[in-house]
Formats: structure tokens, C-alpha cells, sequence
């Protein structure tokens, strides 16, 4: 996709020089550029980073099920160490 983005002479005479001294292109640097903004936003950039995030947010889960089961659990163990 293409989209036309205008910056002002100072801004677009740094950003060369910055694609100048770091050997990279407008483009590189308009990517880098956004893709730092969307992960500070905590969106994900690409499949591998959303699979990421994804199996994140479930482990953040599992231990709030398991301390739900938690206290059966205790019990249960609890009940069997009575019986020995």
C-alpha cells in the first residue's frame, strides 16, 4: 500500500541525513519507525508477533484457574494425608 506523507524541510533534511549515516533507507527508517510505535501501543507487528502475544495473555490465565482449583486441591491432599 502507498500513502504520501509530507514533512517539513528540517524534518525530511534529517531524516536523510539520518538514512545517510546509519546506511539506510527513508523507507527502513519510516518501518523501524512504526513498528517501534506499535509495539509501544502493544499491537502486534506480524503473525509470529501476534502468536507471541497470544500465548502470553493464556499463561497470564492459567495461574487464575489453577488458583481456582487451588483450594479442592489442598483439600483433596489434605483428606488423603488423614486417611494414611
Amino acid at each position: 500500500m502507498r500513502k504520501l506523507i509530507e514533512f517539513d524541510d528540517d524534518t525530511a533534511g534529517k531524516l536523510k541525513q539520518l538514512g545517510r549515516d546509519r546506511m539506510a533507507t527513508l523507507q527502513e527508517l519510516a518501518d523501524e519507525a512504526f513498528a517501534d510505535l506499535l509495539k509501544k501501543h502493544g499491537i502486534p507487528i506480524d503473525l509470529k508477533d501476534a502468536l507471541r502475544k497470544s500465548a502470553r495473555l493464556q499463561e497470564a490465565a492459567r495461574p487464575r484457574e489453577a488458583a481456582k482449583q487451588g483450594p479442592a486441591t489442598a483439600k483433596r491432599v489434605r483428606s488423603q494425608g488423614r486417611k494414611r
